[in-house]
């Protein structure tokens, strides 16, 4: 699944990112601030009305993140 389809408080690992072209600035700028894989993700909140944007945490640091940007992050849900 994707990072965008993460329901709020539910934790992931990260498997991939993945540009959604070759010049994906965007998924470069996302490996940089530390999704990468085997990281754990958690929801923290989604906005009202479709939750775009979500509200995510890696480690100690959040993150807001359209849907769009969620997308390209592919996850895995712990059992």
């Amino acid at each position: 699944m994707d990072l965008s389809q993460l329901a709020a408080g539910k934790e992931a690992r990260v498997v991939s990112v993945t540009p959604s072209s070759d010049a994906d600035g965007i998924a470069l700028r996302l490996l940089d601030l530390g999704f990468v894989p085997g990281e754990a993700v958690r929801c923290v909140a989604l906005a009202p009305f479709g939750g775009d944007p979500m509200l995510v945490q890696i480690g100690f640091t959040r993150f807001a993140l359209r849907a769009s940007e969620a997308a390209r992050v592919r996850v895995s849900v712990d059992a």
